[in-house]
């Protein structure tokens, strides 16, 4: 008989009530802080979750480096059970390619570089079960100094719209790891199969969000092209004839594109001419803002948002007296209590009397 340790055939006699139902069961364990406490540490990079889930061993005044990891050797790059990492689309690790999935994470600390190994066995205890078998990927990444870090952790630092360093910390290291996405070829794919396949495939925004994105990026023009198509079958409007124009003049068809921009004007609303105003705004070009936040306040001249935002683009291109002017028009026409308040404030810090 096997329990927590030995105790004899007489003893068991004398206090049989003590250990009724309990042989063969596990004991339950009195809850005790973990001397390396679990945790997890997420970030969204570009369209897809990375995930790392681990155990904080401390320092507790131990050399860590090269005694308690030791070099050489693989390391689970934490404590207690398999440290892991999971990327919900490929990505690339130190500009190589990894699949998309759940892995173990090892590393084997020297002197020097490190070898960072992405395990497909993620469900193991540490490093012992460890198959060099079973690697996806191994990276070698430069550790550098760091302030000392009492607690092991995982954190994601430069962060971009494609990409993130992985870096561990602990002691006086922090080893980068850096991740990217190829988020064009990303959002492509997930168009094709995803996206259009679903309710947006039933949808003109839905045709015309993933062709003006082809159109922004410059990538899969021809299909592009089919796309802007079957969202203007669905429905003609200034939004998507205005996508399929850029289309056209991508593809060296200009005096189409012009013709296609000027039948778009006509379908255009208060709202998708303010909007084209401050993409022009926000691309720096303030004539091409000014016209257009012109025209619409001549075509609605009841609306205080079309007096708001020629404001908005006189006060930006410097033009104080006319901002001021046309800040005063939306305001006698506003009506709710939040525009009111901030024009008024708009037009005290322009020194309005």
């Amino acid at each position: 008989m096997h329990i927590a340790y030995r105790i004899s055939a007489m003893a068991l006699a004398v206090v049989p009530v003590l250990f009724t139902g309990s042989i063969g069961m596990a004991q339950p364990q009195l809850p005790q802080p973990d001397a390396s406490p679990a945790a997890f540490v997420s970030q969204t990079v570009g369209i897809t979750d990375v995930k790392v889930s681990y155990h904080r061993p401390g320092t507790k005044g131990r050399q860590i480096w090269g005694k308690l990891v030791p070099y050489g050797e693989v390391w689970r790059a934490g404590a207690n059970e398999n440290t892991t990492v999971s990327f919900g689309y490929p990505v690339r690790i130190e500009g190589k390619d990894l699949s998309a999935g759940t892995y173990g994470l090892h590393m084997i600390p020297t002197e020097g570089e490190w070898t960072v190994i992405f395990n497909q066995n993620a469900t193991s205890w540490g490093s012992y079960f460890y198959d060099k078998a079973e690697d996806a990927l191994r990276v070698t990444v430069k550790p550098r100094q760091a302030e000392h870090q009492e607690w092991l952790s995982y954190e994601f630092t430069d962060l971009t719209d494609s990409s993130a360093v992985l870096l561990l910390r602990w002691e006086k290291l922090a080893v980068p790891i850096r991740v990217t996405l190829d988020i064009r070829s990303l959002v492509l794919a997930r168009a094709k199969n995803e996206y259009l396949r679903g309710p947006a495939g039933f949808t003109w925004q839905g045709f015309n969000q993933a062709a003006a994105y082809c159109l922004k990026n410059n990538i899969n023009l021809e299909e592009a092209m089919r796309w802007a198509d079957q969202s203007i079958a669905i429905n003609a409007n200034f939004n998507n004839l205005r996508v399929k124009a850029g289309l056209l003049e991508k593809a060296g068809k200009k005096p189409e594109a012009d013709a296609l921009r000027e039948q778009s004007m006509k379908l255009a609303t208060e709202a998708d001419i303010n909007m084209l105003g401050y993409q022009y705004m926000n691309s720096g070009k303030m004539k091409e803002a000014l016209e257009t936040f012109k025209k619409n306040a001549k075509d609605y001249p009841d609306s205080w948002n079309v007096y708001d935002s020629l404001a908005e683009a006189y006060e930006k291109s410097g033009d104080k007296k006319l901002a001021i002017e046309n800040y005063s028009l939306a305001l006698k026409r506003v009506q709710d209590e939040q525009n009111k308040k901030r024009i008024t404030e708009t037009l005290q810090k322009l020194g309005a009397k």
